[in-house]
């Protein structure tokens, strides 16, 4: 029975999805997965039993990913399951800066107790009108999941879409609206958008990308959105733009000292992949990933690893094994499981950086003690058999 311990509120969907052989538990150094949302991991000490941790969402910044990779624990994240839930929250949020709805509400509610409440609104509205979204160009960083779905929501709005991504995939490129102009120039976005938002991951590349520079060559009355991670965007430079006037309305999913002080920003308490239904897609995606990894051994969105599958286990055995990326060790391996009169009848090993990862389909099964001998195999980090 392999065991799963849950940091933070895993939705029980998921839970559920892990099936027969696993069962949960309160103690993380008796688990062989753990499953995670927003919990800082980095200075939580992991147990060897530890096969592999799952994130419930996109973001991984919570987890030492390179220090697991030297373990041989397998990070896997959640693209896409949020992507819906997110999209809504940044429409909503196009919609709130360009209508006012959030002035008018207070307005109402200032109000509330005069009796001439109705005909004091008709002369007040004015104030709050704002502007429509249709015939407005909006600028899309980054065309992934959720990126991909924003771009086609402005469409159906009737916006002009500008998308920027350089490292854009076959896969949502085809998922975009023809109409969607990729761009391969950031300056375009910032001379030509009216409203710019950004669906990046934190990294050393993209931290502060939209940085002083850009948010002075943007148009005058521009509204930023960004529903992706704080630090993509200099929130000094920001918080000067909007009190001159330059930045129309910053909208933001993250509360902190800087962004709830701003003048004319409108801030969310990170609700956006918060919803009951990105939620419950997070956790069963992630209980997937975990449970085909450790009955099969293949890893599918891994943060830390490159993906490998070869499906469901249908032979005696299938070996696993993380080792360092050195010349001829894949060699002492395979050479082992033949000194075990053991035919390999499939193998695949694929390397990120210094660490790779080999899995073998085998035709008999290795005993424990072989095993044991393969996981000594100086630069072997991890051998572990799956057995039928």
């Amino acid at each position: 029975m392999y065991k799963v311990h849950c940091i933070n509120n895993i939705a029980k969907v998921g839970t559920d999805a892990l099936g027969k052989g696993f069962e949960l538990t309160d103690d993380a150094n008796a688990a062989d997965a753990i499953m995670v949302r927003s919990t800082n991991l980095h200075e939580m000490e992991f147990s060897p039993n530890l096969l592999a941790i799952a994130r419930a969402g996109a973001g991984v910044n919570n987890i030492p990913l390179e220090a697991c990779a030297e373990k041989g624990i397998v990070v896997f994240n959640t693209p896409g399951a949020n992507a819906n839930g997110v999209k809504e929250l940044v429409i909503a949020g196009m919609l709130l800066a360009a209508r006012d709805i959030t002035g008018g509400i207070s307005w109402v509610q200032r109000h509330a107790d005069d009796p001439q409440v109705a005909t004091l609104a008709e002369k007040a509205k004015n104030r709050y009108a704002g502007t429509e979204l249709a015939g407005k160009t909006l600028g899309v960083i980054g065309l992934g999941a959720i990126g991909a779905m924003v771009a086609n929501a402005g469409r159906s709005l009737g916006m002009h879409v500008l998308g920027y991504d350089p490292y854009l995939s076959v896969k949502y490129a085809w998922s975009l609206d023809r109409h969607v102009r990729h761009i391969s120039d950031l300056k375009e976005i910032w001379a030509n958008a009216d409203y710019i938002t950004i669906h990046v991951p934190a990294t050393n590349a993209t931290r502060g990308i939209i940085s002083r520079d850009a948010i002075a060559a943007m148009k005058d009355d521009v509204v930023v959105l960004n529903y992706a991670r704080d630090v993509l965007v200099d929130e000094r430079a920001m918080a000067e733009a909007l009190r001159e006037g330059h930045v129309a309305r910053y909208m933001t999913d993250f509360a902190n000292t800087n962004s709830t002080q701003m003048p004319h920003a409108i801030v969310t308490p990170h609700l956006g992949a918060s919803t009951k239904e990105a939620e419950d897609n997070c956790a069963i995606m992630a209980a997937n990933e975990v449970r085909d990894y450790i009955e099969n051994g293949n890893i599918d969105n891994s943060v830390n690893f490159e993906s490998t599958s070869f499906g469901p286990l249908t032979g005696p055995m299938r070996l696993a094994v993380f080792h360092k990326n050195i010349p001829g060790l894949i060699g002492r391996i395979t050479s082992a499981v033949s000194e075990a009169n053991i035919n390999i009848e499939n193998m695949t090993d694929k390397s990120r950086g210094e660490i790779a990862y080999a899995l073998l389909d085998l035709g008999g099964q290795l005993t424990d003690e072989q095993v044991a001998q393969i996981a000594a195999i100086d630069g072997v980090i991890r051998a572990r058999a799956i057995r039928k």
